[in-house]
């Protein structure tokens, strides 16, 4: 007999048996994350958060389980109620020999018959994203990326003044002066109150000047103790100790830029929403914490919301280069590369102020390449200008000056979109592990 799995078809509370359906999924993964790429194609990216009904082929799916044989063997049933049978009657086997319940044919050609699957948010996202990866290319990889902090690691007896930890250095010092019995204070001065006393009287009696040898003797001996035991001595200092500990930073901000001058559209900007969208959709499952900073620009550049960045209508010439200035600015108010994982996608139709695009480069270059953990371009053409730009190596003046960006920083990658059908394309490419170990 092949060995099989026990099914346990009871519901759970909330009405899922997760642990099969969990099962079936590894089962079916292939079949699964074949569907969804194909749901992929078919569906808008304007909510691509959302789960999705997808169908696989029955083929392979069925499990074995036990159920009462529809023929042989011997049955013994008595239907309370009836109106028809008595105890000892014989019924009739039901016509239809022993079928089963039908399955819903496939909608085409010869193909096998389907079953349709709902797969949960998390459960879509997981197979949508299964064979993609942010490359780790300047700092560590994206599942490990670590900095480290100080954490307090106990007391040392050495250290700078700005550490001492003074209740604990007290509390050396206290313990050290009971345990040496040094004299304290109080008893010192109750002996030289009684000094005065006699001192002050002018005809002291004998037996008060042998008490009065007796004190400055006493004295002397108690002044010396405490001489050689000190208040705080050098043994008694401590000071807090911290040793640096790998940490996990999971802060992480995403910069949209965005040209919004005349030349770039609605459909254009409605595109690149889809693209800022899906990347963002991607981060949020890898950090704790995302900021997303807007930036768009014409002649001028400035950080707005969400809304006024796509939306907001302005008109004016388009010089990219301010927006590169302007994110290198909120960099260094906000956020520290130290402290913040640093992401950037640009989005634009190409057009620049003649003799921009190299100062552009330099921006890049020089100061925001080295600080980015991705920087994607994304370049939105009509498909007029996608057939005549089917070669990377030729475009607008900002394209090929970014190809040498693209050429120098393995961190830095660029694409061409035209409709919205490509957006999920150029995702997959853009971070896609093979390019990640190339």
């Amino acid at each position: 007999m092949d060995s099989g799995f026990i099914i346990d078809r009871r519901l759970n509370p909330k009405g899922k048996s997760l642990a099969n359906r969990q099962r079936f999924i590894r089962r079916t993964r292939a079949q699964i994350r074949e569907a969804v790429k194909k749901s992929v194609g078919d569906r808008t990216v304007t909510d691509p958060a959302n789960g999705d009904a997808i169908r696989i082929p029955a083929k392979g799916i069925s499990e074995p389980r036990f159920q009462h044989a529809r023929s042989g063997g011997k049955r013994i049933k008595v239907y309370p109620g009836n109106k028809e049978f008595g105890e000892g009657d014989r019924i009739p086997k039901p016509p239809g020999g022993a079928g089963g319940a039908g399955k819903k044919a496939s909608d085409g050609g010869e193909g096998e018959d389907e079953f349709e699957f709902a797969l949960t948010r998390e459960e879509f996202l997981d197979l949508f994203f299964e064979d993609l990866a942010l490359p780790d290319l300047v700092k560590t990889g994206l599942k490990e990326v670590v900095s480290y902090k100080p954490h307090r690691a106990g007391f040392a007896s050495a250290g700078s003044a700005a550490n001492l930890n003074l209740v604990r250095t007290m509390r050396n010092s206290y313990a050290r002066r009971i345990a040496l019995k040094r004299p304290s204070t109080e008893e010192v001065e109750a002996l030289e109150r009684r000094v005065l006393e006699i001192e002050a009287k002018s005809s002291p009696t004998p037996d008060e000047r042998r008490e009065l040898k007796d004190i400055h003797a006493e004295l002397e001996r108690l002044r010396g103790r405490r001489r050689l035991i000190p208040y705080i001595d050098p043994s008694d200092v401590r000071y807090n100790h911290y040793e640096m500990r790998p940490s996990p930073n999971t802060q992480a901000v995403m910069f949209c830029l965005m040209d919004v001058s005349g030349s770039m559209a609605q459909y254009e900007k409605d595109l690149a929403k889809r693209f800022f969208m899906l990347l963002h959709l991607f981060l949020e499952r890898r950090y704790g914490k995302i900021d997303i900073v807007f930036i768009r620009h014409t002649h001028e550049a400035k950080e707005v919301d969400e809304e006024t960045f796509f939306y907001g209508r302005e008109t004016g010439g388009t010089i990219v280069s301010t927006a590169l200035i302007e994110m290198q600015k909120v960099l260094k108010e906000r956020y520290p590369p130290a402290e913040w994982n640093i992401y950037a996608a640009q989005a634009s139709d190409g057009d620049d102020w003649s003799g921009d695009a190299a100062k552009c480069v330099s921006i890049l270059e020089n100061e925001l390449m080295p600080l980015c953990q991705y920087y994607a371009y994304v370049e939105i053409l009509d498909e007029r200008e996608m057939e005549a730009f089917a070669n990377e190596d030729n475009g607008a003046e900002l394209w090929r000056s970014y190809r040498t960006v693209a050429d120098g920083w393995p961190n830095f990658a660029m694409k061409r979109i035209s409709k919205p059908g490509d957006i999920f394309p150029v995702f997959r490419e853009l971070f896609s592990k093979q390019k990640e170990k190339a």
